[in-house]
């Protein structure tokens, strides 16, 4: 006899729906339908696919007194063999169950199998225990920039390319800022460094001397974030350069906080 697993809370059940029956991201309505159907749960009305599939697997959970209905659709939804040509949708969809399943105590593992796991009573013990890099970067507040450049390879779990494309975001965001086409140092030396004036880019006045400094400092982070992940990656194979996860949420919070400084900058043609 299969074991009966307690029911879980309904705002659990419809955080669940809300990342599979995502608009963006989650299962298309035809998918939703085959796979309540393959798990013998009966379908439901909905404004939208979240409330669809919450729908359905609150009633059946009501039904029977416990949660077993949605853990069979988890298992289903998330079977590897659905996304052998989508690779990055189901890391996707795993991080995202994970930030919930860890408020029961349970996780959806490389196998697409729901686990025991460390059970978080808070938001932020829910963003330790995920071990997900994507959401530790999302309550991290990283800048949207630095998340546009690199977020297929945080989904594609690999580090080393990440840090490559997220360094490039500063670089293009550089170029767009003024219109210039150099690259690397010589890009931060022509629009951050201030030379007889006041920078391009200024983050300041450039008026006294502890400003020219801070101009500075931001116009050396630069060029040595740069110098650390841009040239020896451009030239070393990923087998001589390893990039941890460590070392990537420290990369990308120092690249979030030179996005925000160029935020409120001063931009001369």
């Amino acid at each position: 006899m299969a074991t009966r697993h307690e029911p879980w809370p309904a705002t659990v059940v419809a955080a669940v729906a809300s990342v599979l029956g995502d608009t963006d991201h989650g299962l298309t309505g035809r998918e939703i339908g085959q796979l309540l159907a393959v798990v013998k749960v009966p379908d439901a009305d909905g404004g939208n696919k979240r409330d669809r599939l919450a729908g359905a697997l609150l009633a059946q959970q009501a039904r029977q007194g416990a949660s077993n209905c949605v853990i069979a659709f988890i298992k289903e939804a998330m079977a590897p063999v659905r996304y052998v040509q989508q690779p990055h949708t189901f890391s996707r969809r795993q991080d995202d169950l994970n930030e919930v399943l860890v408020h029961v105590g349970l996780r959806v593992n490389d196998q697409g199998q729901v686990a025991r796991g460390p059970a978080a009573a808070t938001l932020g013990e829910a963003a330790r225990h995920a071990s997900s890099l994507r959401a530790e970067l999302c309550r991290r507040s990283t800048h949207p920039e630095v998340l546009r450049y690199c977020t297929q390879e945080i989904l594609a779990k690999n580090p080393f390319h990440a840090s490559l494309e997220a360094v490039k975001s500063v670089a293009d965001r550089l170029r767009q800022l003024t219109g210039q086409g150099l690259d690397g140092a010589r890009l931060a030396d022509a629009v951050l460094m201030p030379g007889n004036g006041t920078a391009r880019v200024a983050i300041n006045a450039n008026a006294t001397g502890p400003e020219l400094d801070e101009q500075k400092g931001l116009a050396n982070l630069v060029k040595g974030l740069f110098s650390m992940y841009r040239n020896p990656a451009a030239h070393e194979p990923r087998l001589h350069r390893t990039v941890t996860d460590e070392e990537l949420l420290e990369l990308l919070t120092t690249l979030s906080m030179v996005h925000r400084r160029l935020d409120s900058a001063r931009v001369t043609p």
